[in-house]
């Protein structure tokens, strides 16, 4: 599941950034790539952000905690190596 998340998130993130570039410089980068021609892969590429959007969803709910847990689990690693 947590390569599902990273997937998702690196999705959600290029979309964020080609959504940047055309509301910046007006330039539609997925249109570019794909030559204009080839509208149905743009299109899948805008649906496949778009579920990576959703599925960012879920992880603001995911629990805090567990975050806390790995990151004291590292600090502890670390600090035990010395």
């Amino acid at each position: 599941m947590r390569i599902v998340n990273r997937i998702a998130l690196a999705l959600v993130i290029i979309g964020a950034l080609v959504w940047g570039i055309y509301g910046i410089f007006n330039f539609n980068l997925v249109a570019w790539i794909f030559n204009g021609s080839l509208d149905f892969l743009a299109r899948i590429v805008y649906v496949l952000v778009g579920i990576a959007g959703i599925w960012c969803i879920s992880l603001l709910f995911y629990p805090m905690e567990a975050e806390e847990e790995r990151h004291h689990k590292y600090e502890n690693f670390n600090t035990e190596s010395i």
